[in-house]
């Protein structure tokens, strides 16, 4: 353990007792987030009729995932303003405030009429309350991220780091479990009428006991270096570091295609183009990601042993050679176990990227502009990939050539492939150490 290390876990708020408790808290108000962010998706397939009532499944699909990309657009401008905020005000104050406006997105959703009552207001409404929500989760990605890799030691960053993603996908499980009880407890026709509402209350909800958990953390170490320092950071700073941002936007892209696209797309690829039944996809798409989501601390730990490098390398591999002929399996298949079997497959790939994305972004960073050069690069490539994901696959589904996502996905994890062979180790060469 280095000297950095060992000052660190001297300090009180930094023994192991109270750094275990503020990862917990982060990590909580991280899942509170995402499951907020995740019910959008899962409920699509029963509220879009309410908000776009013309046109059949695949258009009314088509305009809600059109919102949810819109939704990325407002990330990059979050991650700029919250990370500016991060590293200026405190990681714990961004984390808080990122989690205020994610309970009045999901507020507002919750509470917003019909199309056949208000008209194309609705809509309308929709799309204001996912911006708001946009702008929260483009904050949370880069103060969370940072938050954990620098309460976390050196020798299990990537262990402890890799919980980002496992509160994440909680989250994305916490809103397919409401979706799974409210599928066995009400029949489709209520659910498409209000039930689709009940996720949003119970989402705004949640966001209070979050908020609760996140102002009882303690403030990282680096930060309050920084601050004693009196090191300016902002916009103007973070373009001191070009190389940094364009590895982080390389290292994104097909990452965030491939997580999306076995995801939050998944659920509608099994209904809409394998066939499977609205509740048979769910069950598949949960079970699925208990086993990603266990996978998390696993790889992350790896990378702690091998290096960050390796691992980032391995998915780019295998995701290149694997997507499309998993994809085009899994288009084919009427058999809920092999569904299962294919999904968990591209989720074990998928971990190579998404157990120690966070951890190799933050240790690319000087603390002054950790939070934003994290967040602002990240939310670029996440909204022009991730975000459209969904989108594109619908896109090429209509127009009658589905299998070029297929090709989309392993060409965008190639180019990052590119980027894990050339990029530095960052476990070896660790700006946080450095701190």
């Amino acid at each position: 353990m280095s000297a950095t290390d060992t000052a660190v876990d001297a300090a009180p708020a930094r023994s192991f007792v109270g750094r275990l408790r503020s990862i917990f808290g982060g990590s909580v108000g991280n899942l509170v987030e995402w499951y907020d962010w995740y019910a959008y998706s899962a409920f699509a397939l029963y509220f879009a009729k309410a908000f776009f009532p013309k046109g059949d499944q695949t258009a009314q699909l088509l305009q809600a995932a059109g919102i949810f990309a819109v939704g990325f657009v407002m990330r990059p401008i979050g991650a700029w303003l919250m990370g500016v905020y991060a590293d200026r005000r405190g990681r714990k104050a961004a984390l808080t405030l990122s989690m205020l406006m994610m309970c009045a997105g999901s507020l507002l959703i919750a509470l917003t009429p019909s199309h056949a009552r208000i008209g194309a207001a609705a809509p309308a409404i929709l799309l204001i309350a996912r911006l708001i929500q946009g702008l929260s989760l483009g904050g949370e990605y880069g103060a969370s991220a940072t938050y954990l890799s620098e309460m976390a030691s050196r020798r299990h960053r990537g262990f402890w780091s890799s919980w980002q993603y496992v509160t994440l996908i909680m989250g994305q499980l916490a809103a397919l479990a409401v979706l799974i009880v409210l599928q066995r407890t009400m029949t489709q026709a209520d659910l498409e009428a209000w039930g689709w509402r009940i996720p949003f209350a119970i989402g705004g909800a949640l966001a209070l006991t979050g908020l609760w958990l996140r102002r009882n953390i303690a403030e990282t170490a680096a930060f309050e270096k920084v601050q004693a320092a009196g090191t300016k950071g902002g916009l103007a700073a973070l373009l001191a570091h070009p190389r940094e941002a364009a590895i982080v936007v390389g290292l994104t892209m097909g990452g965030t295609l491939a997580f999306y696209a076995f995801t939050t797309y998944m659920q509608k690829f099994l209904t809409n183009t394998a066939g499977f039944s609205k509740s048979a996809a769910t069950e598949i798409s949960a079970a699925s990601l208990i086993v990603y989501m266990l996978l998390q601390p696993l790889v992350g730990l790896l990378s702690d042993k091998i290096g960050r490098r390796p691992v980032l390398t391995a998915f780019g591999v295998l995701g290149t050679l694997c997507t499309v002929p998993i994809l085009t399996a899994l288009s084919h298949t009427r058999d809920p176990l092999v569904a299962f079997a294919l999904i968990t497959a591209a989720l074990a790939i998928v971990s190579g990227y998404t157990a120690i994305n966070a951890v190799v972004k933050a240790e690319l960073f000087p603390a002054h502009v950790r939070a934003l050069g994290v967040a602002l690069p990240y939310a670029l490539a996440n909204s022009l990939f991730g975000g459209t994901a969904e989108y594109v696959a619908l896109w090429f589904k209509q127009a009658g050539r589905e299998p070029y996502f297929y090709w989309y996905v392993a060409g965008g994890v190639a180019v990052s492939l590119v980027v894990y062979a050339l990029m530095r180790d960052t476990r070896d060469h660790s700006r946080i150490i450095e701190d």
